[in-house]
């Protein structure tokens, strides 16, 4: 490898592929960095494909260089270290059975021409050498691309048996460019989309993240509910497809939704499906409808959380106004006050409702911060000093006495201990 080379992954890729052609390979820029490209947009990821087998890429780039974690696919990963990243390699191959709807159960290596074939989408099957500036395109993908269309490559129906996640897939990648769902392949994604359970649910919730996270999130949601998708990969959803006035709600706010945060995103589309739970249930516990979605999505625990405490407080900011200081307080000074915001500004707008009660939020939270958040004026080790016992009830009085300081009933450690020789637990 030369030493010289730039830090970008752009010209790591393009080094790894000159690495390739220079010991008598086939080399090409491969997939999404090529659609990308075509597009004016500015590749993230670029992958290679080549006809050098994988034992002969990591002759080539050396074992300490690459990584074999794909070779039973027929990719070597080649690092090129912090700056300029990591290159997947892929052996030019053919695909050989799907017995979990995921993975192919063997590859043959093959022509550039056959790999293009057994790839998903017409905009992901072109090739490119970066050095000639030659496009190698053997199914239609520069056509698609120029009439802004994602066309499955050959039988839709075999693409998505063979691998079901790229159901999901069609609709980031339409959604995302806004481009058409090919009437074959959507037909097709109907046709198959109960399949789409056999595949993880962690693999599902990556899609679901780029989508609810993309500013195009409405389009895909619309056509998650077309393609007939819904059903198996949120079914907590349905109830509100079928509630014609909550659906139209739902979209509106996911519309006007500004962040691109992913539980803020999932609280706005899961709204309605919560709102029984919301009304009925314990505030202190999780929320049943979202706890099943979260844990059967594997999110992280503060996605988990935020989902949940995004759906419990937005009540308060819509009635700001209303609400007794200290509750409100409470709210505004916790961390994701801004995902809060944006998700209580959203559904404001999908209602056309008066902005008085958020306006009053953006005046508090303009104040300076001894005023918004001043230091309490007693802790529970002012209140052992003082002789009382802890216990159970300590978490209680000390937010009784943290009202009243925020109320400007009481300002001194002296008026706080008066308070708590005195109180009693509700």
């Amino acid at each position: 490898m030369n030493a010289t080379s730039t830090d970008s992954p752009r010209d790591f890729s393009i080094e790894v592929v000159r690495t390739l052609k220079a010991h008598g390979h086939q080399a090409l820029w491969a997939g999404g960095c090529v659609r990308d490209m075509l597009l004016g947009r500015d590749p993230q990821d670029f992958d290679v494909a080549t006809d050098a087998p994988p034992e002969r890429v990591r002759q080539i780039f050396g074992e300490k260089r690459t990584l074999a974690i794909g070779a039973a696919f027929g990719v070597i990963t080649v690092q090129g270290g912090k700056k300029r990243g990591q290159i997947e390699v892929a052996t030019f191959r053919q695909d050989v059975g799907y017995s979990d709807g995921r993975r192919p159960d063997e590859v043959r290596y093959t022509s550039a021409e056959e790999d293009a074939k057994r790839r998903d989408f017409t905009i992901n099957g072109i090739f490119y050498d970066p050095d000639s500036a030659a496009i190698y395109d053997f199914v239609g993908g520069q056509i698609d691309l120029r009439d802004r269309l994602v066309r499955a490559i050959g039988d839709p129906n075999q693409r998505f048996d063979e691998d079901k996640l790229r159901m999901l897939r069609a609709i980031r990648f339409s959604s995302t460019f806004q481009f058409d769902l090919e009437m074959n392949t959507m037909r097709a994604i109907q046709r198959h989309a109960r399949n789409i359970a056999v595949v993880s649910a962690e693999r599902i919730a990556v899609e679901m993240r780029k989508m609810l996270c993309s500013p195009r999130r409405v389009d895909a949601v619309v056509l998650l509910r077309d393609s007939w998708l819904f059903p198996a990969v949120l079914p907590e959803i349905i109830s509100v497809i079928d509630h014609a006035p909550r659906w139209t709600e739902t979209l509106r706010t996911l519309r006007y939704l500004r962040g691109n945060d992913f539980a803020t995103a999932l609280a706005a589309l899961l709204r309605f499906s919560a709102a029984r739970e919301l009304a009925t249930g314990d505030p202190r516990k999780p929320i049943p409808q979202l706890a099943k979605v979260c844990q059967r999505w594997k999110l992280t625990n503060d996605e988990t959380k935020d989902v949940q405490w995004l759906l419990r407080q937005v009540n308060v900011l819509q009635t700001a106004k209303d609400q007794p200081w200290p509750r409100l307080q409470r709210v505004l000074v916790d961390p994701r006050i801004r995902k809060l915001i944006d998700l209580a500004a959203a559904i404001n707008d999908a209602r056309m409702e008066s902005p008085a009660h958020l306006d009053f939020v953006r005046e508090r939270l303009g104040w300076s911060v001894e005023r918004l958040n001043p230091l309490p004026v007693a802790t529970g080790d002012d209140l052992i000093r003082a002789g009382l016992k802890p216990g159970r009830h300590f978490q209680g009085l000390l937010e009784s006495i943290r009202d009243a300081q925020l109320l400007g009933e009481i300002t001194t450690l002296d008026e706080a201990l008066e308070l708590a020789r005195n109180w009693r637990p509700a």
